[in-house]
C-alpha cells in the first residue's frame, strides 16, 4: 500500500440509517483490515462508526477512537478499541484524526460527516495536506455533493483542479485500487452528466 498504513474513516452515528449503509461499514472495516491498515476514527460506538471499527477488529485491524468528551458522554464512546483519545473539542478531535492518518474515507454520514470531509478538502485547498480522499457513495448517497462541488467550480468559486481532490467511488471494495495506485487512480474522476 506504499505509504499509507493509516486510513482515517469518516462517517454517520445514526442507529436509523438503512441497512445498504450498514452493510457499506461492515464491509469497509473488513477491507481495510485485511489489506492491514490501521483504522482511525470518531471513537463511537453508534451507527456506521461502530460498525466499520468493529469489523475492522474482528479482521485483525488495530483501531484507534478520538471522541471529544461531549460525545463520550452523549453518544457512547466505542468499549473495546485498540486505543482510544478523549479530547476537549471536536476542533482538537478533527486535527489528531488528520495528524495519524495517511488517507481519508468518507462513508454516508450526516452534518457531522460533512463538517470533517469539508475541513479536510479546504486544508487540502490550503496544502496543507496532500492525503488522498475517498468518497464512497453507497447506493448514490453523495451524488447530490458531486453535483455541488462540480456547481462551486462551473461558478468560479474554485479552480477546475481542485475536483481531484477527492475521488468519488460507489463501494468500499474499489477503496483499495485508489489507495494503491494514488494520484493517477484519482485522474479517473468521471464527469458529472
Amino acid at each position: 500500500m506504499g505509504n499509507i498504513q493509516s486510513v482515517c474513516v469518516y462517517c454517520g452515528a445514526s442507529v436509523r440509517a438503512d441497512q445498504i449503509y450498514k452493510d457499506a461499514a461492515v464491509r469497509m472495516g473488513e477491507v481495510l483490515a485485511k489489506a492491514g491498515l490501521q483504522v482511525i476514527f470518531g471513537g463511537g460506538k453508534l451507527g456506521l462508526m461502530g460498525l466499520v471499527a468493529d469489523n475492522a477488529m474482528a479482521n485483525g485491524a488495530r483501531v484507534i477512537g478520538i471522541i471529544p468528551k461531549l460525545l463520550e458522554n452523549f453518544e457512547g464512546a466505542h468499549p473495546s478499541l485498540s486505543e482510544l483519545h478523549i479530547v476537549d473539542t471536536m476542533h482538537t478531535r478533527k486535527k489528531k484524526m488528520s495528524e495519524l492518518a495517511d488517507a481519508f474515507i468518507v462513508l454516508p454520514g450526516g452534518f457531522g460527516t460533512l463538517d470533517e470531509l469539508f475541513e479536510i478538502l479546504t486544508w487540502r485547498q490550503l496544502q496543507m495536506h496532500d492525503k488522498p480522499v475517498i468518497i464512497v457513495n453507497v447506493n448514490g448517497y453523495w451524488d447530490p455533493l458531486r453535483k455541488l462541488i462540480h456547481n462551486i467550480i462551473e461558478q468560479n468559486f474554485a479552480p477546475t483542479g481542485h475536483a481531484l481532490f477527492a475521488t468519488f467511488v460507489d463501494s468500499p471494495d474499489e477503496v483499495l485500487d485508489i489507495l494503491e495506485n494514488g494520484i493517477e487512480s484519482r485522474l479517473k474522476e468521471p464527469s458529472v452528466g
